[in-house]
């Protein structure tokens, strides 16, 4: 790239900026900020590389290097500029390197920063004296940590990308929380989460602020919103909005003085490098009161990174440059890019010195392998209405399991709609009469639990998860007592009074559900007789022949709704409403539907699966690859089946017009003349043609002539089911009947070729082989004939991030 000077000449203060300088606020004359390429991807994309190489990396990416193709840019400086004069003075330079996120410390005299260096991947924390003397390296290794943060304590809070994992919904990389000594040494985790965290900041009273990215079982584009954590990782508690779907709540800070914080409110899903609209927070009024939300910058402008220096003045930045802003979101530029720049201007902060704030003890203890949680009151919570006391009797411990790779922005092949994480059972805990629990459980793991009856099933499952710190001992608060609620009496905890109970594991089940591996073989004892395409009971086949990404049998029993798995909505669900307590599969296995009646392991099996968010794989080496969708022939598909079930639509601005499925309302009509499949088929709305959609369902790659999408148009006399109006083929020799025969048949060709995770000879993909062996988790070296134990690989990867407890103790 071209290497810009850029920055304005010095220029005399205007007059918002004079106004401030004559304020008490400006106790200071100099900011410090980053000069860099800025992101083009999600607003977390913008460090490490994509775990794969589709048109998507190309297109986001900057650069292909080692196998993969990078997500940040490179140029970069950071600079200090006096408001007083416009003077800019550059402390660190590199035309190839990245520098971000910097922070002054609590003296004044120093900056820590992330700094990647050119040539090389990896951001690393750095400190440099404000002179721009005295440049020193704090943290090191092939992972990316940013976004530091000084601690009161002595030591530096940050992300990593240190976790090894990837968006579950995306291709790049995740970072969560990692604290160190301030020296760099000591580095641990302070998080488990499977998604993004971000810019982590000292509140006065010694927590700390952060933006924490999760869904359990629920919409992965609704939950992004502030937390709050001790600076030795217990605590862990959500400061405001975690109720409330939508928009990126980040960059957020305390305001002097006020008690409220300012954040970037970046709308919808978030956008590239924390844009959003700058708003002001009071928690006061609790963390789910959306009212609290009062915005400062204009409707229609997005800035980044606020800096409240004051209740009356913010620093902010965006596109253009650095502005300052007042407490009416008035803007005045102070710092701008020279024209044909390509850095942007990012991350503006006061150098001044500033107290520390209150110090929290550190409760961890690194030499214990587990942590203690306290439950007072299970029906003390929110949405159970209906659950009597005395009804849930324990809890079933599950454990959401990170990602190594990820290749696409929803679910397939993992589940049809529903969560995008695998997730592990680990056992139950006991519930008392009381409702309350008390349990020692795995540190460092991210754990949730469902709520069961005496029968095992479920009454109310968790959304979220809790990760406890090497020896933390805590209690439930926040989600089953509301904080805007004065304390009520009530009698001492029944739990409380005897050791805290470990996890009881549950024999003789897999810990990792595999559909076709565990459920499948259920199916054929007990339901596949009645429910084959010979015989279709009710319209429902129950095998294992494959579709293109699926089984017939899997896909049926989303379609029909045979279970409850949450569908990707917004969490909080009515009791009984998520989980094998809302699933009718298990009462049709008890014996009242036409005798089929599994064995107690049997039904066990299939309760847990249920539980565990019902997965199709239970392998992340299924993640793309062994998806093989049928090309349909558009003209054929159009001419025969269009007066009933293809309409042209516009699915997106920009996007021409094609002939697409439609399953749905009048006038067009389902392909398949089922309710049930009806309402299944409006909620998933268009597919194109050769998509992953709904119509691929109607395809047997398993047995092709056994194909819905041949067998439902062809008339009964020849072979067919004749479903449709007409028939539409009157016999297998008409020519658009076989040409709908030779597209299935290609497809399985495919498949039979490059083979998927259920099917003898598979091996995962180059991109999952890769991904574990920069994780350390395959040998560097593996030959191409080798084969892989995907489970087993999937089972040490996961095990890498257990705690591992140490023999001295150390606090932090």
């Amino acid at each position: 790239m071209t290497f810009v000077a850029s920055w304005l000449a010095a220029a005399e203060p205007g007059p918002m900026l004079r106004a401030f300088l004559g304020s008490p606020a400006a106790d200071f004359h100099e900011i410090v900020f980053a000069e860099r390429i800025s992101g083009r991807d999600h607003w977390y994309g913008n460090f490490g590389n994509y775990c794969e190489d589709s048109a998507i990396p190309k297109r986001l990416g900057f650069k292909y290097e080692d196998g993969v193709w990078w997500a940040y840019g490179e140029g970069a400086r950071l600079c200090g500029l006096d408001l007083r004069t416009g003077k800019r003075r550059v402390l660190l330079e590199d035309a190839r390197g990245g520098i971000r996120d910097p922070q002054v410390h609590y003296d004044g005299r120093k900056i820590l920063f992330s700094y990647r260096k050119g040539g090389e991947h990896a951001y690393h924390l750095y400190e440099i004296n404000t002179d721009g003397s005295g440049l020193r390296q704090l943290t090191a290794g092939p992972d990316d940590d940013f976004e530091p943060t000084y601690l009161p304590d002595g030591g530096i809070m940050f992300c990593s990308s240190r976790c090894k994992r990837v968006v579950p919904c995306w291709r790049t990389r995740v970072a969560v929380l990692y604290r160190c000594e301030a020296d760099g040494s000591g580095v641990r985790a302070i998080s488990s989460n499977g998604e993004q965290e971000n810019t982590p900041w000292m509140l006065p009273d010694g927590r700390v602020l952060y933006m924490r990215w999760e869904y359990v079982d629920r919409n992965q584009l609704a939950f992004h919103h502030l937390w709050t954590v001790n600076p030795d990782g217990t605590g862990v508690m959500v400061y405001f909005g975690n109720e409330n779907p939508g928009g990126v709540i980040i960059d957020a800070k305390p305001i002097p003085g006020s008690g409220k914080v300012v954040a970037s409110f970046s709308p919808g899903h978030g956008v590239a490098e924390h844009m959003g609209r700058i708003v002001a927070i009071d928690p006061s009024a609790g963390p789910d009161e959306a009212k609290s939300v009062q915005p400062i910058g204009p409707e229609k402008r997005l800035f980044r990174d606020p800096y409240p220096l004051s209740t009356e003045w913010f620093l902010v930045a965006d596109h253009a440059g650095i502005y300052l802003m007042d407490a009416r979101g008035k803007t005045e530029l102070i710092h701008a890019p020279a024209a044909g720049s390509k850095l942007g201007l990012h991350e503006p902060c006061p150098l001044r010195p500033h107290a520390r704030e209150a110090v929290i003890p550190s409760r961890v203890d690194v030499t214990q392998a587990t942590g203690r949680l306290v439950l007072e009151d299970i029906y003390e919570g929110r949405n159970m209405a209906g659950v009597r006391r005395g009804e849930i009797k324990k809890l079933l411990v599950l454990e959401q399991l990170p990602k190594p790779v990820n290749f696409s922005g929803g679910q397939e092949p993992l589940t049809i709609g529903g969560t995008f994480l695998l997730e592990r059972v680990l056992g139950t805990v006991p519930v008392e009469a009381d409702g309350s629990a008390a349990m020692e459980l795995p540190a460092l793991r991210s754990l949730m639990f469902v709520a069961l009856d005496e029968h095992d099933r479920s009454v109310k499952r968790m959304q979220s998860f809790v990760t406890l710190q090497p020896g933390e001992t805590t209690s439930c608060v926040g989600c089953h007592d509301s904080r805007t609620r004065a304390p009520h009496s009530r009698p001492p905890a029944m739990a409380v009074n005897r050791p805290p109970s470990r996890i009881e594991p549950i024999a003789g089940v897999p810990d990792v559900f595999d559909f076709p591996r565990d459920i499948q073989p259920i199916l054929d004892r007990h339901c596949v007789q009645c429910h084959q395409p010979e015989r279709r009971e009710g319209g429902v086949e129950l095998t294992g022949d494959r579709t293109p990404l699926y089984s017939v049998s899997y896909w049926a029993l989303v379609k029909r709704g045979l279970f409850a798995d949450g569908r990707n909505a917004y969490g909080n669900r009515p009791p009984r409403s998520v989980g094998s307590g809302g699933s009718p599969l298990l009462g049709l296995m008890d014996g009242s539907h036409h005798g089929a009646r599994v064995s107690a392991r049997e039904q066990t099996m299939v309760r847990l699966w249920i539980e565990s968010g019902a997965t199709y794989p239970g392998t992340y080496a299924a993640l793309g690859c062994g998806m093989y969708p049928v090309q349909f022939p558009a003209e054929v598909v159009t001419r025969r089946c269009g007066s009933c079930h293809v309409e042209t639509v516009k699915p997106y601005p920009g996007m021409k017009k094609l002939p697409h499925f439609r399953f749905g309302p009048k006038p067009a009509q389902p392909l398949i003349g089922d309710a049930s499949e009806i309402t299944f088929i409006r909620r998933m709305a268009y597919y194109k043609y050769g998509e992953a959609g709904p119509h691929q369902s109607l395809c047997n790659l398993s047995r092709p002539d056994a194909s819905l999408l041949l067998r439902a148009p062809l008339a009964r006399e020849t072979g067919g089911l004749g479903l449709c109006r007409g028939p539409v083929f009157r016999d297998t020799g008409d020519p658009d009947y076989r040409a709908l025969r030779d597209a299935i048949v290609d497809a399985a060709g495919r498949l039979a070729t490059g083979r998927r995770f259920d099917m003898a000879g598979f091996q995962p993909n180059e991109h999952y082989v890769r991904e574990m062996q920069r994780y350390g988790v395959l040998p560097k070296t593996v030959a191409a004939a080798q084969a892989i134990d995907f489970y087993a690989t999937d089972q040490a990867y996961w095990r890498s991030f257990w705690h591992q407890p140490t023999t001295k103790r150390k606090g932090n």
